[in-house]
């Protein structure tokens, strides 16, 4: 049935609260949590209040201004909730004294006394705080910053959802018994507690690769927020780098689907890489090598620089990238960082050399996708064909979304019906 005239539509309405919810989430529980002191208070209260705008926005459509009907319902909420409590008038009080501002007004005080006044940034620092364990910091923020759901988290640390819910309601309590502050670190403090928020910051970009259209707000918050974090800390080359990495990633993102199907490195249209992006990274990456403190996150923003710098696949400088991930890995022996080398060295050495390397880390990396599609890329080009249908198989049964599961089973596939 048709809508009426006048009437919102329905389907668009549900759409644009989801977008709103994607868009303003983390805010709206920083904002909270800076108001209220508790994340617990904050996250229900974002919560209610999107239940709230899905009932009153499909009927009245969308307010102007969404998320700040957001933070006003929610801060509102809460309060009504816990004026019915022992501390209500308490809490109420040192609210209003924390906030500056009247409860019920939409207005939001910014505090003074910190490096800068983001809310988003306070609350990454508050959940990457040393007394967490790096999985509770990295969920965490996960959950609070990028709004994602605890399924997605779970799926993303390999464990089940109720583990993974049980997890970040520990690291929340520790929060709380610990009474870890809700403040950006004073200056001494600040680079000793630069890596793990760096690391959030990086995994809530990867959070957003997936679905490049549904997740691109998480994508640009995660460089909103390296932005921000090079400001507050500009002698960091760290911080410079992981923007550099993120904005030389982000380049490339409009070549790699067609109508929603993946395309690979090599068949890239290049023309249609951001080049304003692609130069705001090089900028970042040169600055880096000059400043000579080279870090994990400017290694790999060299290798992408040098990736963005080829006008085509085969121009590719592929020696100077494997001598790039040697420096990587020795500042970072993990099994990806090996895995992207032996990627590379297929492409200076051969397929058989490469082969021989991911082999030795196959078996540590067996429920990672971009194993199995490395082996099946290289068995492929060996002329292995029953054993790379079988890799491919592999790398989509643990593909982690829709979009890469398609290409592998395509592949897996077409290598199937081969004589």
């Amino acid at each position: 049935m048709a809508a009426a005239r006048g009437e919102p539509n329905l389907v668009e309405t549900v759409s644009q609260i989801e977008a709103v919810f994607r868009d303003v989430y983390g805010q709206a529980v920083a904002t909270l949590v800076r108001v209220f002191g508790d994340i617990t208070v904050a996250e229900d209260a974002v919560q209610d209040a999107f239940v709230v705008a899905a009932e009153r926005w499909r009927r009245d459509g969308i307010p102007p201004n969404p998320a700040g009907w957001i933070v006003t319902t929610a801060r509102n909420r809460a309060i009504d909730q816990h004026r019915r409590t022992i501390r209500g008038r308490e809490l109420e009080r040192e609210a209003s004294e924390v906030s500056g501002t009247t409860l019920h007004s939409p207005d939001e005080a910014r505090e003074q006394d910190e490096p800068v006044p983001d809310d988003r940034l306070r609350l990454i620092f508050t959940c990457c705080h040393p007394a967490l364990c790096t999985e509770h910091q990295v969920a965490l923020t996960l959950r609070l910053l990028g709004g994602l759901s605890i399924e997605e988290i779970a799926r993303g640390f390999l464990v089940s959802e109720a583990a993974m819910a049980k997890r970040l309601g520990r690291a929340k309590y520790k929060i709380k018994a610990a009474k870890i502050p809700y403040r950006i670190p004073a200056k001494p403090d600040l680079t000793q507690r630069l890596k793990p928020v760096l690391s959030v910051v990086y995994l809530i970009y990867n959070a957003g690769a997936g679905e490049l259209a549904e997740r691109a707000v998480l994508r640009h918050e995660a460089i909103r927020l390296a932005r921000s974090l090079v400001a507050l800390m500009p002698d960091e080359t760290e911080g410079a780098g992981l923007l550099a990495l993120m904005l030389l990633n982000e380049s490339r993102v409009p070549a790699r689907s067609v109508d929603g199907a993946v395309v690979l490195l090599r068949n890239q249209d290049r023309s249609r890489w951001d080049r304003e992006l692609i130069g705001d990274g090089l900028a970042l990456v040169r600055d880096c090598i000059r400043r000579d403190r080279p870090g994990p996150f400017q290694l790999q923003a060299a290798i992408q620089a040098v990736h963005c710098s080829a006008d085509t696949f085969e121009a590719t400088d592929w020696p100077q990238i494997v001598a790039l991930y040697d420096h990587l890995y020795s500042a970072m022996p993990t099994a990806v960082v090996a895995l992207n080398r032996a990627i590379a060295v297929s492409e200076t050495d051969g397929h058989a050399t490469a082969l021989e390397q991911l082999d030795l880390i196959a078996a540590e990396l067996d429920n990672y996708s971009s194993m199995h599609a490395a082996r099946a890329a290289s068995l492929r080009a060996l002329g292995r064909n029953p054993e790379a249908k079988l890799a491919y198989a592999r790398a989509a049964e643990w593909a982690g979304n829709e979009a890469d599961r398609d290409y592998f089973t395509e592949q897996a596939d077409e290598l199937a019906a081969q004589p």
